[in-house]
């Protein structure tokens, strides 16, 4: 598929590492293994359905209002640099669920939408409440196994970095799961952990991209993890092309 480079800098952080820009993202990149299933949609100009499952930070809680939060925003993102294709991004996000209350409503909020692409954020609500990992583990392992039935790909992002998860005991071990089921499943993890160590390393301080309750993102937070989250995908799709002149 021919890739247009001109001004992708200006829309989604594609460079390894820089400063942060007044009011704007880190320009660094994060990397997903090939995702040859979406590029094949993309390029055969077919309709693309992704929905995001998660608790409260994918809901948006902390978001000023709901197109602030990462979905929306990352529908946005993939429409503009795609330009007439059809790209939905539905938000499936619920606050405070674990995996078990996710994996009751899999049929009717995720599977129901005949989804192309699940990206499935999950474990933070696990450690706040001092769940099993073992259990945790096993749960998403039922949820991968029916994504993988229906056929749909499936990218996991692991929990973000914040006061209140790192202060709670155990959080480790959470982000190694998901690790772990990415290489035991095959498929991709969004490490959004090391992306927000990577945006610290730049000097973008926390507060900058945390709502006060040190949890949750607030409306920048969530801009740039849209950013970093869509030009993964489409470095992933094999797919670069973009709307100039922003």
């Amino acid at each position: 598929m021919m890739r247009v480079w001109l001004g992708f800098l200006m829309l989604l952080a594609s460079t390894t590492s820089g400063s942060a820009s007044v009011g704007g993202c880190p320009r660094v990149s994060v990397n997903l293994p090939p995702l040859p299933g979406l590029r094949a949609e993309i390029a055969a100009h077919r309709p693309v359905t992704i929905v995001a499952l998660g608790s409260s930070s994918t809901e948006g809680a902390g978001a000023s209002r709901p197109e602030a939060a990462y979905p929306a925003q990352l529908e946005a993102l993939l429409r503009r640099a795609l330009p007439g294709h059809e790209i939905n991004v539905i938000n499936a996000g619920r606050s405070g669920e674990t995996t078990t209350e996710m994996l009751a409503r899999l049929d009717r909020d995720v599977l129901a939408h005949r989804p192309d692409l699940v990206i499935w954020q999950a474990g933070a609500n696990e450690v706040l409440k001092g769940s099993d990992p073992a259990a945790f583990a096993a749960q998403m392992r039922v949820g991968l196994t029916r994504l993988g039935d229906a056929g749909v790909i499936v990218v996991l992002m692991d929990n973000q970095r914040s006061p209140r998860i790192l202060q709670a005991p155990g959080n480790a071990r959470f982000p190694e799961i998901l690790r772990s089921l990415a290489r035991e499943w095959r498929v991709a993890l969004f490490p959004r952990g090391r992306l927000m160590s990577a945006w610290a390393e730049t000097g973008l301080p926390a507060a900058e991209i945390l709502s006060p309750d040190g949890l949750h993102h607030n409306d920048r937070g969530y801009a740039c993890l849209a950013e970093a989250l869509a030009g993964a995908l489409l470095d992933a799709a094999g797919v670069r092309t973009v709307v100039a002149g922003r």
